[in-house]
């Protein structure tokens, strides 16, 4: 095969279009070698992917299969509203294993690195761009305009990284219904997604992200409701590592026959499912707290 297939899916909720997309991956996705393959492991499964979630606050939002917590998606939302940001490193500095980004500092302060300045680790660069600041103002000054996106990549760093950021770009709009309510429909770009380890945890923290950085944001200055429409996650690379497709078998691929939907899946607004959620806000800050200790950040 000389072409990555290209697949579409759809889901009204988020924890349908993630089984959805997941499962199209496994059936029509091509075997490739990555940069990250281990001597022995299979290749993987991949494909360009389009994922569309009709209704991102609808539940069933969480999907079990997911391999993570209801704590870490907590974490994962933490992040987002920069509570890492701290923890990226001084890009000069070779003594320095912390991130090499986060998504937040880079959306948050475009341009912007830390280094080191006679000795000192201080927030350096060129031109620092607060995007999320950016977004929010133009879709409150101009609600029609289609030039609200935010952007990660950095050339002069991010082609010589080892890590560099697979998410690419947001690009916002808002649709007006004939109550005068605002949706905000997003689009997202990855350039590699790992589509078992990652995928979910990124599409629940920029849902949440959306709801409470972006559109709630726009509601309080302009007085409107604002509400989340669809969500359009586009990914160059959505990828099941060769190393993990036995678990995502044994957890998720061989189990769809013998489970319902309901049975795969939970609902965030879960009495229970809120209370593991909110609860766990305070041992994340704890655990950064802790690693700031250790490290000094």
């Amino acid at each position: 095969m000389k072409n990555i297939p290209v697949l579409f899916v759809e889901g009204r909720s988020l924890a349908e279009a993630y089984e959805r997309a997941l499962i199209s991956l496994y059936n029509n996705g091509i075997r490739l070698a990555t940069q990250y393959d281990q001597e022995g492991d299979p290749h993987s499964i991949d494909a360009t992917m389009n994922i569309t979630v009709l209704d991102p606050w609808a539940d069933p939002m969480i999907h079990k299969a997911f391999p993570g917590g209801i704590e870490d998606l907590q974490e994962y939302v933490l992040e987002l509203a920069g509570a890492k940001d701290h923890w990226v490193k001084n890009m000069n500095d070779p003594e320095d294993t912390r991130w090499e980004y986060t998504y937040h500092q880079r959306l948050k302060s475009y341009g912007s690195w830390r280094e080191k300045v006679d000795g000192e680790s201080v927030q350096a660069g060129t031109f620092a761009i607060d995007q999320i600041e950016k977004v929010i103002a133009k879709l409150v000054e101009q609600p029609h305009s289609r030039q609200a996106q935010m952007i990660t990549w950095m050339p002069n760093i991010d082609f010589e990284c080892y890590d560099p950021p697979c998410l690419q770009s947001l690009w916002y709009r808002l649709v007006f219904d004939e109550r005068a309510v605002a949706w905000l429909n997003c689009n997202v770009r990855f350039r590699s997604n790992d589509a078992w380890g990652a995928n979910f945890m990124n599409m629940f923290g920029f849902i949440q992200f959306n709801r409470q950085v972006i559109a709630d944001e726009i509601a309080r200055r302009t007085g409107k409701t604002v509400e989340l429409g669809r969500l359009n996650w586009q990914a160059d690379s959505y990828h099941i590592y060769g190393k993990s497709i036995e678990e995502a078998k044994a957890r998720l691929f061989d189990r769809l026959q013998s489970t319902t939907f309901e049975e795969r899946v939970f609902n965030f607004r879960d009495p229970m499912i809120r209370q593991i959620y909110e609860e766990a806000q305070e041992g994340v800050l704890e655990k950064i707290r802790n690693f700031d200790k250790e490290h000094q950040a």
